[in-house]
């Protein structure tokens, strides 16, 4: 009987995380290596992105990671050129942003980020590879994407997505420690809208052990009250007890998005994550808006039937008027394809 040798190694492919250096990036680099992100079988390249200043504290994140000696990890780019950095990606992870300052008003946040994502947007369609798909990271992540996008008329809309799957994770839990269940009984909770303090869990249509949350957890006036508050405002409790904003659970955040793109979306259930508006559930197209998606593993869609009465009908308008604000508020940094 002859041998049949070892399997053919999978191709590796390239993943680019900006602000790699920084405290998510730092969180989420070990877990990409390890094949949390793409799976156990699926070797990787890591492209590095982080500003001249930050170039010593990546060389160090770079030494570890080879410390680690992953056995997934066949490479890694450190760099602060974004023609390398997007060089032949596959998943572009834009991690990096600037943090809010005291006395910096969010319309100053938005302009100084932009001046970043613009640029990365045009790097990425310079350079990436042809299935690129972006998950934006790097706050206020929703706006800093259209900018991205805009800039990058050459990658369809559809490849493009940011993060409310933070939220989402934090809206399970915190229904399931309510409840009494674990949190693998929530399902189909959606984040509508913007990752800000407009920000709606949908608790209204989400189930607990498939059956209505609001039936599960019978008081209406701490879903619409206690629940919701503490969803929308959840990042600032984190930064004002350890003093830094959250990091291990944004990183983790970004594996379970990137995973519910690239696998089926279970029955019952959906993924939240902001993408391109096509006016579904009667939110203005362009946005890049807070959604319940559900994969193929190839392709996404807004999930349909998710029932709004007027108490959701005004978050979704609340939500989606402060992401048109920003909108305009970066007219000037939108490129071809705002």
């Amino acid at each position: 009987m002859e041998p049949t040798g070892s399997p053919t190694p999978a191709r590796p492919v390239q993943v680019t995380v900006t602000g790699a250096a920084g405290q998510v990036g730092y969180a989420l680099v070990f877990r990409i290596a390890a094949g949390d992100l793409l799976g156990p079988d699926q070797p990787v390249v890591l492209r590095l992105v982080e500003i001249d200043q930050a170039m010593p504290a990546l060389e160090g994140v770079v030494m570890e990671l080879e410390d680690c000696a992953f056995p997934l990890l066949s490479g890694v780019v450190a760099t602060a050129d974004l023609d390398v950095g997007f060089e032949g990606s596959s998943w572009a992870l834009l991690v990096g942003a600037l943090p809010r300052r005291a006395g910096m008003e969010r319309s100053d946040l938005l302009g100084a980020n932009g001046a970043i994502f613009g640029p990365q947007g045009r790097a990425i369609a310079a350079h990436a590879a042809e299935d690129v798909r972006v998950l934006v990271v790097g706050n206020p992540a929703n706006t800093n994407c259209l900018i991205a996008r805009s800039n990058a008329p050459e990658v369809p809309a559809d490849r493009w997505f940011s993060l409310t799957r933070l939220d989402q994770n934090r809206a399970r839990a915190l229904l399931a420690k309510r409840s009494g269940v674990p949190v693998q009984e929530v399902t189909n909770l959606a984040i509508w809208g913007n990752h800000s303090t407009t920000q709606y869990p949908d608790f209204a249509n989400a189930r607990i052990g498939g059956r209505p949350a609001t039936e599960v957890v019978g008081d209406r006036a701490w879903l619409e009250g206690e629940f919701t508050s503490t969803v929308q405002t959840r990042g600032a409790a984190v930064i004002k007890a350890r003093g830094a904003s959250s990091a291990a659970s944004a990183a983790s955040a970004v594996v379970d998005s990137v995973r519910s793109i690239r696998l089926p979306t279970p029955e019952g259930d959906c993924a939240s994550l902001a993408v391109v508006s096509r006016g579904e559930y009667g939110v203005p197209q362009g946005l890049q808006f807070g959604f319940p998606v559900l994969t193929d593993g190839r392709s996404w869609r807004v999930a349909e039937g998710f029932v709004h009465d007027d108490f959701a009908r005004e978050r979704l308008r609340a939500t989606a008027e402060e992401l048109e604000a920003e909108r305009a508020a970066v007219k000037d940094l939108l490129g071809p394809a705002a």
